[in-house]
């Protein structure tokens, strides 16, 4: 199994219990074919940039071992979730 890194800028106006599922909902995906190893919040940050004209974003790190066919579908659930304002997926092992 392969080690990747996913953080995830959520829309800050969510209520708590919405940002929590969908954090919850990624973390199911993930272990159904991989192993949450971490999940780290950061909470509410400020953006380097306007994104959707929102200023700040609500940031999560979330560590995880899979195989190598995973990522892309959590790529492809990442991008058409309307919560998610942006997000990337980091191999680890890659040098």
């Amino acid at each position: 199994m392969t080690k990747y890194e996913v953080m995830i800028i959520i829309n800050p106006t969510l209520e708590d219990a919405k940002k929590d599922a969908v954090v919850e909902s990624f973390q199911n995906i993930i272990a159904a074919d991989g192993a949450v190893e971490k999940v780290d919040v950061w909470g509410v940050k400020k953006l380097a940039y306007p994104i959707d004209k929102k200023e700040e974003g609500y940031y999560v790190v979330i560590d995880f071992e899979a195989n190598p066919t995973l990522p892309y579908e959590l790529n492809r659930k990442l991008k058409i979730n309307d919560n998610v304002m942006r997000h990337i997926i980091i191999n680890k092992d890659e040098k």
